[in-house]
């Protein structure tokens, strides 16, 4: 039961911590168009 409650918990921290990659992935990108666009109109 308890090695149950271990994996599940591990699981899930597993999972948050690939979501927020892929957000920080995203946002990286984001913020890397902007400066892109700045730089166009410069």
């Amino acid at each position: 039961m308890f090695r149950k409650v271990i994996l599940a918990l591990g699981l899930a921290a597993f999972s948050l911590s690939v979501a927020a990659c892929n957000t920080v992935k995203g946002a990286g990108q984001d913020i890397e168009s902007v400066g892109e666009a700045a730089d166009k109109e410069i």
